[in-house]
């Protein structure tokens, strides 16, 4: 069964090679959806595929790469919407 995750990570995840992680561990997977830094020093992640593959990810990217450090992981599980059909990585998100 497909599902979606929302994930904002706090910590050293910019400067890094954290987005181009995610995205390696989501091709990996079969996962899609997008990675972004924000404004506020975070990353953000939309992210869908089936479950297992979905926990497994997650595993993943709160470990990150070796020069990140990872102080929070804030999760939400989400139903599926199918709207990606692969995984990206978008620019930076500025709120107002």
């Amino acid at each position: 069964m497909e599902k979606r995750i929302h994930a904002v990570i706090t910590g050293r995840v910019q400067g890094v090679g954290f987005r181009s992680f995610v995205e390696d561990e989501a091709d990996d997977l079969g996962i899609t959806g997008w990675v972004r830094n924000l404004y506020s020093g975070e990353v953000e992640v939309i992210a869908e595929g089936n479950e297992k593959n979905l926990i497994q990810f997650c595993q993943k990217i709160k470990a990150g790469p070796s020069l990140s450090y990872i102080t929070d992981f804030k999760l939400e599980w989400l139903p599926a919407t199918s709207e990606y059909r692969n995984f990206n990585i978008r620019g930076t998100f500025i709120s107002d």
